[in-house]
């Protein structure tokens, strides 16, 4: 399990860049799932502008939380 205070910190860090979401003008009315899927949207377009590779990103990050939550090499 990651160390209490990595965990906080990145759950606190998410929680802001979403809240950018929840408090748009459509936002609120989004369920939090919904709100993760347009923020992940987003990403992929951003993605698409700056050429940057959305899935290998996101392979790093998914190796990232392994080793955060003590998971590493284990499937």
């Amino acid at each position: 399990m990651a160390m209490p205070d990595v965990h906080d910190a990145a759950v606190q860090r998410a929680n802001e860049a979403l809240q950018t979401y929840t408090l748009s003008g459509e936002g609120w009315r989004h369920s939090p799932g919904e709100t993760l899927r347009q923020a992940l949207t987003d990403l992929l377009h951003w993605c698409d502008d700056t050429q940057r590779d959305f899935d290998a990103a996101l392979e790093h990050a998914r190796i990232r939380h392994a080793d955060e939550s003590g998971r590493a090499g284990t499937s």
